[in-house]
C-alpha cells in the first residue's frame, strides 16, 4: 500500500452514511468532483436519487443512493451487498449519520435509560455496525478509508447531552482500535467538529450559532464544507493518517 498524496479519486467508490445531511453532503460534493463514485445511505429521504444525481461528475460518474438505517443491521448488510453488486468496490467510508437530543448536563433525570439507549444506538453503534458491513470491501480495496464524523464533545466532556459525549468518546477509542485491527489495508481517522452551521442539534438557532461564534477562537462556528474538506485532505494529501482524531473546530475546545 502507497501512502503518497494523490490529487484525484478516479475510480474510487466513496459510501457516505448520513449522505443527505449537511456534512455527509458536503463530503460527497468534493468526492465527486475528484472523480469518486458516491453513494448516499440514508435513512428516509424522498429526494434522495436526485440529490445523488446532482452531484459533480467529473468523468461520467453515475453516483447512487440507497436507503439504509445504520440502527438497523440488515439493512447496512443489504447495502453492503448492493454497492458489491453494482460497483465492485468500497475504498471510503465516511460515517456521518447520527442524532442527537439537547439535553442539560445537571438534568439527569431528563436523560432517560430510553434516551440513552437511542443516541448511544445510533452515534455508537451504528457506527460499528457499519464498519462491519463494509469491511470486507475496504480490505479487499487494500487503500481504504474510514473517516468517522465525531464530535469536540468526545473528549472535552461537552456536548448536547452525556450520551452523546459518551457514545463520540467510545467511537474515537473503538475507531483508534480499528485502526490497528484493520492497518495496513484500511485506515480509520475520527474527524472532530466543533458546533457545525447546521439543523443537526434541534432547536438551536441563530442565537446559539452567534453565541458558540463570540466564544470560538476563529471568530465563527463551523461549515459543513470546513468538515467535508478536512475528510477531502484524508483521502488525498493526509495519508500517512490513522488511529488518531483531527480536530476542526476553530479552537472551539481551547
Amino acid at each position: 500500500m502507497s501512502f503518497d498524496p494523490v490529487s484525484r479519486l478516479d475510480g474510487k467508490v466513496a459510501v457516505i452514511t448520513g449522505g443527505l445531511g449537511a456534512i455527509g453532503y458536503a463530503t460527497a460534493t468534493r468526492f465527486a468532483a475528484l472523480g469518486a463514485t458516491c453513494v448516499l445511505l440514508h435513512r428516509k429521504g424522498d429526494d434522495a436519487a436526485a440529490r445523488a444525481a446532482a452531484l459533480p461528475s467529473a468523468n461520467g460518474q453515475r453516483h447512487t443512493a440507497i436507503r439504509a438505517d445504520i440502527v438497523d443491521s440488515a439493512s447496512l448488510n443489504a447495502a453492503a451487498a448492493e454497492v458489491k453488486a453494482t460497483l465492485g468496490r468500497c475504498d471510503i467510508l465516511v460515517n456521518s449519520a447520527g442524532h442527537t437530543q439537547p439535553v442539560p448536563a445537571g438534568d439527569l433525570d431528563a436523560l432517560t435509560d430510553e434516551l440513552i439507549d437511542d443516541i448511544v444506538r445510533a452515534n455508537f453503534r451504528g457506527v460499528f455496525a457499519t464498519i462491519r458491513a463494509f469491511a470486507p470491501m475496504l480490505k479487499a480495496s487494500g487503500d481504504g478509508l474510514v473517516a468517522n464524523i465525531s464530535s469536540i464533545a468526545g473528549f472535552t466532556g461537552v456536548g448536547s447531552n452525556l450520551a452523546y459525549v459518551a457514545a463520540k468518546a467510545g467511537l474515537d477509542v473503538v475507531g483508534d482500535a480499528l485502526a490497528k485491527a484493520l492497518a495496513p489495508a484500511v485506515r480509520v481517522v475520527s474527524v472532530s467538529p466543533g458546533a457545525v452551521e447546521s439543523g443537526f442539534v434541534p432547536g438551536r438557532g441563530a442565537e446559539f450559532a452567534n453565541k458558540m461564534a463570540s466564544t470560538t477562537p476563529l471568530g465563527r462556528i463551523g461549515l459543513p464544507d470546513d468538515v467535508a474538506a478536512t475528510v477531502e485532505a484524508l483521502a488525498t494529501t493526509l495519508r500517512f493518517v490513522t488511529g488518531t482524531r483531527i480536530v476542526v473546530d476553530g479552537g472551539r475546545h481551547l
